[in-house]
Order: C-alpha cells, then sequence, then structure tokens
C-alpha cells in the first residue's frame, strides 16, 4: 500500500508544481531567449545567398522604378488625347515596361527556386507557437533580424490589455502590403519578394498572416486566462484521481490472479519433461507464473502512467508539446517494430520454406541409416556401426549448410555490426579451440578406425577399463575400481590401444589370459604341465574348448618359466579370473607334491641331490656325501703361516 501512496504522489506534486511554474511565468519575458534555440540551429548561413539576394532585391528596385514610371507614362497617355502618335510612342513604352516586367519576374522565379533547395525560414513565434516562416530580407534587415522584430512586435500586441483584434488592417505599399496596428504602428511589411517565394500575391500572403496573427493572439490570450487554468486543475485533479483508481483496480486484480493460481496450482501446473527427464517441477512452474505476473503487473501500471502524461500534459499549454514527444517515444518504436515485422514476413517466409525443407531431409536421412544401423540395408564396406556418427556429421553438414542459407535472411545480417560480431566470434572459436578441434578430428578418425566401442575392455596408454563414453572430443573409461578416466580422442589416437574385447564374440575363440609361474629342475615338466592344465580348467568363466595349454617360455640358471595359456569370453573380469587361476594353480601344485619356488643356488652341492628328475636318473643312483679330512696340528700350523 505504500508503495501505491507514493506512485499517486509523485504525479500529483509533479503536476502541482508545473501548473504553479507555468502560472507564475511573467508574460514579458524576452522572447528571444526562445527564438535563439530555433535561430542557433541554422547558424551556417541565412537563407540566400549574399549575390543571389543583391540580385533580386535590385530587380525588386527596378520593378519599383518601372511602375513609377508606368504610372507617369499612363498619365501622359490620358492627357495626350487625339495625339495618335504620342499615343501610340506611349503604349508602345508601356508594352517595354510590361515585357520587361514579365521577363524580370520569370528571373526572380527562377533564383527564388534554386534558392529553395537550402533554404532556411525563421520563425516568428507567439510563446511557443510558430506562426509562419520569413525567408527574404528587406533593405539592410536579413530575414533573422525580420523574423525576430516581427515577433518582438506580435508579443507586443498580445501584452496590451486593451488589444483589438478588428484594429488590425492591410494597406497597400508602393513596395507591397503592410499589416498596420491602429494606423499607426506597421507589424509586418509584406513586399513583392516575400510573394514570389510563395507564389503568391502580395496582398492574399499579407490576408494570410493577418488572419494567424489574429486567430494565434486570441488563442494564447485564451488559453492564459484565469478560469481555464482552474479548469485545466480540476481535469488533473480528475485525471490523477481515475490514475489512482485504475491502479488500485489493477492490483487488486493481479492480486486476484496469484490466488487463484496458488488455489489450482495441482490443475494448471504438471511439471515439464523431456524424454523422461524432468525439466521443471510443479513448485518451480507456479514459482516462475507468479514471478511473471508480478513482472507483468509492474509493466502494466508502469505504462498506464506513462500513457496517462500526455494526456495530462495536453491540458496545459506550455506542456502540451510534449505530449507528441512522449507519445512518439512509444509509438514510433512500436510502429516502428511492427513496421520491421511486416516488411520481414517476406524473409520468415523464406527461412520457414528452408528449414521445412532441410527438416524432412534430415529425416529421410535418418531413416537410411537407422536401416543400416538395425542391417536392413547392407552395404558392402560399411560396418553398421558407423551409421550412428555418420549420420551425425551429416546432420552437422547440413545444418551448416542450412544455417549459410538462412543467415542473409536475418534481420540486421547485413548490419557492420552482425558482420562484426560475426567475424569476433570466428576468431575466439579458432583462436581457443584449437585442441578441440584436433580432438574432433580424432574422435572422426577413431570412429571409422573401429579400434573399440562402449562396454570393451581395453588399455589405452597406461590406463585399463571398460569405455563407458565415445564422443567427438573424449573417451571415458572405467576401471576394476570405479575410476573413471576421461582421455582426449587426440591421446587416444597418438597412443597405442589394447581392445580385450574384440575376439570374445560367439564365433571367435576368446581372449586368452595366462600367468607364468618358475620352478625348479627337480620337477618333471610334464607333471608341472599337467598340474597348471588342471588350475586352468577348475577356474570359472574359462573355456574347456579350446583347451588351455601350457608353454615354457625360458630355461634360467635355476629355475624353468612355465606359462599357462586359457580361453575365457569374458574380457571384462581378468581380475576374478587371474585370481581364482593363481588360487587353482597353488592347490594343484600341493596336490600333486609341486613346491612352488624358484631356487638359487649360493653354496656347493657336496651331500645334495642332484636336481634332475628321478625318472632320468640311474637305479643305483645315490646322492655324493661330504668328504671330511682330518687336519694334524703340524698341518694347522703349515696352513695358518
Amino acid at each position: 500500500m505504500n508503495r501505491l501512496k507514493k506512485l499517486f504522489f509523485i504525479p500529483v506534486l509533479f503536476f502541482i508544481s508545473l501548473s504553479a511554474f507555468s502560472q507564475n511565468e511573467k508574460a514579458n519575458d524576452n522572447p528571444d531567449e526562445k527564438d535563439e534555440k530555433i535561430i542557433n540551429d541554422t547558424l551556417k548561413a541565412d537563407s540566400l545567398s549574399n549575390v543571389t539576394q543583391s540580385k533580386l532585391m535590385h530587380q525588386q528596385q527596378m520593378q519599383h522604378m518601372d511602375s513609377l514610371i508606368k504610372i507617369q507614362l499612363q498619365k501622359e497617355l490620358e492627357d495626350a488625347g487625339d495625339d495618335k502618335q504620342k499615343t501610340a510612342e506611349l503604349e508602345a513604352k508601356l508594352n517595354e515596361i510590361a515585357v520587361s516586367d514579365s521577363l524580370r519576374k520569370a528571373e526572380q522565379l527562377r533564383n527564388i527556386s534554386k534558392l529553395k533547395k537550402n533554404a532556411i525560414g525563421y520563425p516568428v513565434t507567439l510563446i511557443t507557437d510558430t506562426l509562419f516562416l520569413i525567408y527574404t530580407k528587406t533593405g539592410s534587415f536579413n530575414s533573422k533580424d525580420r523574423a525576430s522584430a516581427i515577433t518582438q512586435r506580435i508579443r507586443k500586441l498580445y501584452d496590451d490589455p486593451f488589444f483589438n483584434p478588428d484594429s488590425l488592417r492591410i494597406t497597400e505599399t508602393e513596395y507591397g502590403n503592410d499589416i498596420v496596428y491602429n494606423n499607426e504602428s506597421v507589424i509586418i511589411s509584406v513586399n513583392n519578394l516575400d510573394a514570389l517565394w510563395f507564389d503568391k500575391e502580395s496582398k492574399e500572403l499579407a490576408e494570410e498572416y493577418l488572419a494567424t496573427i489574429k486567430y494565434e493572439i486570441e488563442k494564447v490570450r485564451s488559453d492564459n486566462s484565469v478560469i481555464n487554468w482552474v479548469k485545466r486543475i480540476g481535469w488533473v485533479a480528475l485525471i490523477i484521481v481515475l490514475l489512482g483508481l485504475l491502479i488500485i483496480s489493477l492490483r487488486k486484480l493481479f492480486k486476484r490472479l496469484e490466488l487463484h493460481l496458488h488455489k489450482n496450482k495441482d490443475k494448471y501446473f504438471k511439471g515439464f519433461t523431456i524424454r523422461n527427464i524432468k525439466i521443471l517441477t510443479p513448485h518451480h512452474q507456479l514459482k516462475f507464473a507468479l514471478r511473471a505476473l508480478n513482472i507483468l503487473r509492474v509493466i502494466v501500471i508502469i505504462l498506464v502512467i506513462y500513457l496517462s502524461l500526455p494526456v495530462l500534459f495536453s491540458i496545459f499549454p506550455k506542456t502540451k508539446a510534449y505530449t507528441n514527444t512522449l507519445l512518439s517515444w512509444v509509438l514510433t518504436p512500436a510502429g516502428n517494430a511492427m513496421s520491421g515485422i511486416l516488411d520481414y514476413l517476406p524473409n520468415l517466409f523464406t527461412v520457414i520454406v528452408i528449414y521445412f525443407i532441410f527438416r524432412y531431409a534430415l529425416k529421410g536421412v535418418k531413416y537410411f541409416f537407422d536401416e543400416i544401423q538395425n542391417g536392413n540395408i547392407n552395404l558392402s564396406g560399411f560396418h553398421a556401426d558407423w551409421a550412428l556418427p555418420t549420420f551425425n556429421i551429416i546432420k552437422f553438414l547440413l545444418y551448416a549448410f542450412m544455417v549459410v542459407l538462412i543467415f542473409p535472411y536475418l534481420p540486421g545480417s547485413s548490419s557492420p555490426a552482425f558482420q562484426g560480431v560475426s567475424v569476433f566470434i570466428g576468431v575466439l572459436f579458432s583462436l581457443g579451440s584449437s585442441n578441440a578441434i584436433s580432438n574432433m578430428v580424432a574422435g572422426l578418425v577413431i570412429t571409422y578406425m573401429r579400434p573399440f566401442k562402449i562396454g570393451d575392455r581395453v588399455k589405452i596408454g597406461e590406463v585399463t577399463g571398460d569405455v563407458i563414453e565415445k564422443s567427438m572430443l573424449v573417451t571415458r573409461i572405467r576401471t576394476i575400481k570405479n575410476e573413471d578416466i576421461t582421455v582426449p580422442n587426440s591421446n587416444v589416437l597418438s597412443s597405442s590401444t589394447i581392445n580385450y574385447s574384440t575376439n570374445t564374440r560367439p564365433e571367435d575363440p576368446g581372449l586368452i589370459v595366462h600367468t607364468t609361474v618358475t620352478i625348479g629342475y627337480d620337477v618333471p615338466w610334464k607333471k608341472m604341465h599337467q598340474a597348471l592344465i588342471d588350475a586352468a580348467l577348475r577356474t570359472d568363466m574359462i573355456l574347456k574348448t579350446p583347451p588351455p595349454f601350457v608353454l615354457q617360455t625360458s630355461l634360467d640358471d635355476f629355475y624353468v618359466s612355465y606359462q599357462i595359456n586359457a580361453y575365457t569370453k569374458d574380457a571384462g573380469k581378468q581380475a576374478v579370473i587371474y585370481s581364482q587361476l593363481h588360487q587353482n594353480i597353488q592347490d594343484c601344485c600341493n596336490e600333486v607334491g609341486i613346491e612352488i619356488l624358484s631356487p638359487h643356488y649360493r653354496s656347493a652341492r657336496d651331500g645334495n641331490m642332484i636336481t634332475i628328475p628321478e625318472d632320468y636318473l640311474g637305479k643305483n643312483y645315490e646322492a655324493p656325501a661330504f668328504r671330511v679330512t682330518q687336519i694334524k696340528s703340524d698341518d694347522k700350523k703349515n696352513i695358518n703361516e
């Protein structure tokens, strides 16, 4: 309610102050101060050039002299009587003067026509109203001085409390017609040059000026009367009261709308989802609707107050000039916007046609690649998993081509500002996206190399895990420790990639898992091979067919390296497979009496069994015994010495 009081109080205070200012303004203010604001805008040059103006003045003087001669000749013609020869001579001279006047007038019209192209008229004003414009000079007074002098004289008439409009009359002179007051004061002299400027007769133009002066003086006097001021203040008060009531009604209306939304929120707001993704909850929808309603309320109230200002300004003569200005601030942009929208409609229809053409073309392309992906269409050398990325590339190219076609039809696309922003964005994109572009190119290459797909167990560089995402920029891998590692596609392309899942399809034999055990030479290799194969067959997820096999990878100084190899289809569970395989190797070796160790000898072997398996030893073989020799005391001395 406090806000409403403030909104109501501000326009009241403003218009009371405006009324007081308008009433207290003195009627005898110097009009030159107002005239100068208009005249100073035209200080570049006078409305007529000096040379042409001099010609026109000279022609007017010649015309005046001819008119005097013409009067004298006409008088002589009347006195000639029956003298035919003298009458003929006088008529010939009169004809010459008429021809000369006609030519001179035509020349004046041509000069004035040239000057009208760049001419500037100086206003004759009363208070704030412009009565008419002065374009020509008289004697030593240029058009600016004439306009200023005429303005002062009209202002004196306005200030005269005993002014009588009927005292203004037109008197004919030898140069034109004058408008005089009380047969004494010349208000304005309308010469033939003024009349030629408007292509009228001098008296006709003087009558128009006289009617304008009478009307404006009476109108301004009526506007500034006490009775009219009281009426205006009453109208202002009424409009402000109505404005306040309208604002109160609008506030109540919007308050009821808010209550209605709260009561019926379950009916109007169901949430907003796109493909099972919740974008907005019902609570957020209600919140946004209430906020939009508050913004609309403020806009409507401001618009009502703003539109009431021209009505209030039009009441006072002093502020009536601002009415069109205030309306133009709203109507001109609105009109320009509407005109721009109407002018843009042909281009808009062109944009819509282009959009729908590309939309349905894209649908056709998508259908084609969906059929390839589903296996309904087979192209030699084109794999089904290439369908989606190839479609995305074609979609990007089609959209880019569509933007190129639509761009010239966008509003303002040809303006320097629009083009400058486009160039600026292009430079920023080119400077800041070099790495991104390299990753996109690498992603494109990887797509058609087909080194892996989503779900494959891979090793890229030092990273091992399952591929969970493959985009144009990066590849994401999840390790067995549930660590998500992001690898840029440029790194993927430059590194070696091991795919453990490639040969795990039903038609493939499977991935070979392998581990190495080192056993001493005393264990028969056949026995060791069987123990390792048994351990592999006991392991879960190890295939029976093809059967496991053992490779002896090296014969070292003290032991043999045995490598067990087994097939599996579960490449993603290698950690579990290896763990069980190692457990089973220990169990199988213990069951057959094989000690898992890698012996290293660092002393003499006297008294030890030879490491050759028993099957390869003779039946009478005995381990060599230690030989002990007794050393006598004399021998001991010799040894010590």
